[in-house]
């Protein structure tokens, strides 16, 4: 009996000295990086700019975002969806990836070589031809940019979604001022915003040629996200066990009703944040107090668009809220004169201010919005221009 116990004890030492092994080894494997690679959106231009032809041109980087692993790009191929006011018939794309990084050797033939991305940057280029009898149609083009990682967590797809602009307005297009509660408003119609654009930049390009001293611009709060790039293609998301259950207890028509829409929160101020808010919220309604799992989640699930709730083809993403607004703000003011505010807008006559200069009130800002002058259907006029009416108070 006495060999039966030591035998059971080293059996049960064994089994725990395994146990604490995995675990070891599991919380090894979480802190590993995986095949974490990055492919920059890069930078983007129209070459070709002819009646027939347009040549586009991206300039992109894998980036190896670990500290000393090796991860493998074997196969990358691109895919083009052009957006237009008419139809496509007898319009063509052919798209090319040509390796720029250290010792690469272009092939006439277009075969992508499998590469290995390092720690230091591997550029490559990006060509789009488009080719037509009539091109003036088109407005976007959507590049999706397939690509495999290869490395410790296996062989694994990505994609980068790119979106670039065919077809820039003039600022005279922009005309039709409108009265509102002490000013009037101006919806300035600008190119389709993309990841390309700075808001400075757009400001001084369409706002400055319609103002004079005194006025303000305002801009959406998704047009900011999607110009500093914060928006995510469903496909992208691997909804987890608290984003697949919890989005069906949200009101069908929240943004975070999905889980893929619920993830994305998740993925920004982590699980277990989102059930004590919701936890909490919920005790709270039951004592007639909405709105308390907003208020503890943070101010980005307010803001989230889950896919549809903009124009396309950001209706195929979900967008988040965008990123220091304020900072935004300061800078259009410092490089441009203008004051300025980050509005969220909506036909319900429900205007929220995310952030504005310092001499704006809220309730001016309200009352000039109110009827939501910029649309939400695709007007594609993101930003507003206000004229206060002489002697209107700003400041509190």
């Amino acid at each position: 009996m006495r060999l039966v116990g030591i035998i059971a004890s080293i059996a049960i030492a064994v089994v725990g000295v395994v146990i604490l092994l995995l675990l070891a080894l599991e919380v090894q494997y979480r802190r590993r990086p995986g095949n974490k690679l990055e492919l920059t959106a890069g930078n983007w231009q129209l070459e070709v700019y002819e009646p027939q032809r347009y040549l586009l041109v991206g300039e992109l980087e894998f980036r190896n975002l670990t500290q000393r692993l090796e991860v493998m790009v074997p196969e990358i191929w691109v895919e083009v969806k052009l957006l237009s006011t008419d139809s496509l018939k007898g319009i063509t794309t052919d798209a090319q990836v040509i390796p720029r990084y250290k010792d690469a050797e272009p092939r006439a033939d277009g075969y992508w070589e499998g590469h290995i991305v390092k720690r230091e940057v591997s550029p490559i280029e990006i060509q789009v031809e488009i080719q037509g009898a009539d091109l003036s149609a088109l407005r976007v083009a959507w590049i999706r940019v397939h690509f495999f990682t290869y490395g410790p967590q296996g062989r694994i797809p990505r994609v980068r979604h790119v979106i670039v602009p065919l077809v820039f307005p003039s600022p005279a297009d922009s005309k039709n001022w409108r009265p509102a509660t002490n000013a009037d408003v101006l919806p300035i119609r600008t190119h389709l915003l993309t990841h390309l654009d700075n808001p400075v930049e757009v400001v001084q390009r369409y706002v400055l040629p319609n103002a004079q001293p005194g006025d303000i611009v305002t801009i959406g709060e998704t047009p900011l996200a999607v110009m500093q790039g914060r928006f995510r293609h469903p496909s992208d998301l691997k909804p987890g066990w608290v984003a697949r259950r919890l989005c069906y207890l949200f009101m069908p028509t929240s943004s975070l009703a999905t889980a893929c829409g619920l993830q994305t929160l998740i993925d920004l101020v982590g699980p277990v944040r989102v059930l004590f808010a919701f936890g909490v919220g919920a005790i709270a309604k039951v004592f007639g107090k909405p709105g308390v799992f907003y208020q503890l989640a943070g101010e980005q699930a307010r803001l989230i668009d889950d896919v549809t709730g903009t124009i396309p083809p950001y209706d195929q993403f979900i967008v988040l809220g965008p990123q220091n607004p304020q900072q935004v703000v300061d800078q259009i003011k410092r490089e441009t004169g203008l004051a300025a505010a980050i509005v969220d807008v909506n036909d319900l006559r429900a205007v929220k201010v995310l952030a504005a200069s310092p001499e704006l009130t809220t309730s001016f800002l309200q009352q000039a919005l109110i009827k939501n002058p910029a649309g939400n259907a695709s007007e594609q006029t993101p930003v507003v221009l206000i004229r206060p009416v002489k002697s209107t108070k700003l400041v509190t």
